[in-house]
C-alpha cells in the first residue's frame, strides 16, 4: 500500500512512519516540520493548509491523520488554536479526499476526550459524547465531519477514539510531567486525588490497532475505541513509572481536580477485538521502555 501520513513528525505520527516502512509499504511524510532528507515528503504551510495540492499530487491507497493539538490544558486557553488543528483542517482534508481520491481510505486519530466523564463504565462507543473542554468538543466535531463525508459522499473513513497513550518520543502529558518533575527532586506533586483513573495503551499497541483496522474495519464513518480494556488508578501508574525511572520518589497529590480533566476512564474495546487486537504490552513493560528512553535522552 501507499500510505499519507499526516502529522508524521509527531509522537504517533513518527512510530507509524517507521512501523509501516518496516513493514515494506510505501510511506509519504506530510507535516508542518521541514525535512531535507526524506525523498517522500510533504511540507505543509502551518497557516494555511494546502491539503488539495497533497491529494492532487500522487495516489495514496490510505491516509493516517496524526496532526492536530493534544493538550487539554491549551484547549482552555487558545481554543481558536484547537479547533483550527483538530477540526477546521480535518474539514480540509476530507474536502480534498472528496475531490481527488474518494477511494482513499481516511483513519483520524480523535480522543477519549469526546466522551467527558462517562456516565458508566467501561464505555462503548454507543455513550453519549459529552466532552468537558474544548479539545473534547473539538474531537467530536471532526468526528461528526468524518460521518458527513461517509454519509453524503461515500468517503471511506473512521476514527480512533484514543485513550491515554505513552511510549518513546512522547514529550507531553501525565508520564512526560511525571520525569520532568521527578527530575528536580525526590518529591513529586500531581494534580487530583490519586483516584482518578484512565485506560492506557502503549505505542506499538497503538501500531497493531492500525494494522487491524486498515485490515478489517468497515470504514463508514464509524468510530472506535482504542485503549486496553483495564481501568488503572493515576496513583498506580503514577508509581509503576517511578518505581522504573526514579525509585525512591515520594508521590503527593494535591487533591485539587485541574479543570478539563475526566475523572474516570476505561473503555470497551470488543470492537477492535473483533478486528483482531490482542494487548502486547502491559503497562509495566510499556513503562519499563518508556523510561529507559527517557534515560538515554535526557539523563
Amino acid at each position: 500500500m501507499h500510505i499519507l501520513i499526516i502529522g508524521s513528525k509527531g509522537f504517533i505520527g513518527q512510530h507509524a512512519v517507521r512501523h509501516f516502512s518496516t513493514q515494506g509499504h510505501q510511506v509519504t511524510g506530510a507535516d508542518i516540520v521541514h525535512d531535507y532528507n526524506s525523498p517522500n515528503y510533504f511540507l505543509i504551510d502551518s497557516s494555511n493548509a494546502d491539503f488539495q495540492a497533497l491529494f492532487s499530487s500522487q495516489p495514496f491507497d490510505a491516509c493516517i491523520n496524526c496532526s492536530g493539538a493534544a493538550n487539554v490544558p491549551e484547549s482552555l486557553q487558545k481554543p481558536a488554536r484547537d479547533y483550527e488543528l483538530n477540526a477546521h483542517n480535518v474539514f480540509h482534508m476530507l474536502n480534498a479526499l472528496r475531490r481527488h481520491q474518494p477511494n482513499c481510505r481516511f483513519i483520524n486519530l480523535s480522543s477519549a476526550a469526546v466522551y467527558g466523564n462517562p456516565q458508566q463504565l467501561p464505555v462503548d462507543e454507543a455513550h453519549p459524547l459529552r466532552p468537558v473542554s474544548p479539545y473534547g468538543y473539538h474531537k467530536r466535531f471532526a468526528e461528526e465531519m468524518i460521518h458527513e463525508f461517509h454519509q453524503h459522499y461515500q468517503l471511506p473513513a473512521l476514527s480512533l477514539r484514543i485513550f491515554s497513550a505513552y511510549g518513546e518520543g512522547l514529550q507531553k502529558q501525565f508520564f512526560w510531567d511525571l520525569h520532568q518533575k521527578a527530575r528536580q527532586g525526590d518529591t513529586v506533586e500531581l494534580w487530583g486525588t490519586g483516584k482518578e483513573s484512565r485506560d492506557y495503551i502503549y505505542i506499538q499497541d497503538i501500531m497493531q490497532v492500525l494494522d487491524v483496522v486498515l485490515a478489517r474495519a468497515r470504514f463508514t464513518g464509524e468510530a472506535l475505541n482504542v485503549a486496553n480494556g483495564r481501568e488503572v488508578t493515576i496513583a498506580h501508574a503514577a508509581t509503576t513509572f517511578l518505581a522504573q525511572y526514579k525509585p525512591g520518589t515520594s508521590l503527593r497529590f494535591k487533591g485539587q481536580t485541574r479543570p478539563g480533566d475526566p475523572l474516570n476512564w476505561q473503555a470497551d474495546i470488543a470492537q477492535i477485538q473483533a478486528l483482531g487486537y490482542q494487548q502486547q504490552f502491559s503497562l509495566q513493560q510499556g513503562l519499563k521502555q518508556y523510561a529507559q528512553w527517557l534515560k538515554e535522552i535526557f539523563d
